[in-house]
């Protein structure tokens, strides 16, 4: 079986989405707790953003790794893993990326009670960590 072609120009747009993204986490300005319990509307915006940038990430994982060794990542978690063994994100990078991953799926699909300490000291995080996974894949992009 041949691998899918790399679509450079579909990678590209959801990187740009990702950057405005992370932007919008720039300016929620880390709200605290009681600021994301007070209100809601910004805790519902941010879980939202934190979901997509996973969303986001998981389906350029699953393209790029698709397309570069023919074979598509069973899970969320195991894109991250898998876009580490081909040399686009860093293993370091794809393990911070793994706990977003579930803390992703804690937020969709509300297996618990969503705890605001865990969404309030994530926001730093994801910022960081979306910022060089764009980075990362931005450059590994230009190298092809």
């Amino acid at each position: 079986m041949t691998p899918r072609a790399l679509d450079v120009a579909t990678v590209q747009a959801k990187l740009r989405l990702m950057r405005d993204l992370v932007d919008d986490l720039r300016s929620a300005n880390d709200p605290d707790v009681a600021r994301l319990r007070e209100q809601r509307l910004l805790l519902r915006a941010v879980e939202r953003v934190l979901t997509q940038l996973v969303d986001l990430a998981v389906a350029v994982n699953t393209h790029i790794v698709a397309a570069t060794v023919d074979r598509a990542p069973a899970s969320y978690r195991e894109s991250f893993s898998s876009a580490a063994q081909i040399g686009l994100i860093s293993s370091e990078l794809a393990g911070d990326l793994q706990l977003a991953a579930g803390m992703r799926n804690l937020l969709v699909h509300e297996y618990a009670a969503v705890d605001l300490d865990r969404v309030a000291s994530a926001l730093p995080l994801a910022r960081d960590q979306f910022d060089r996974y764009i980075r990362d894949v931005a450059a590994w992009l230009s190298d092809r």
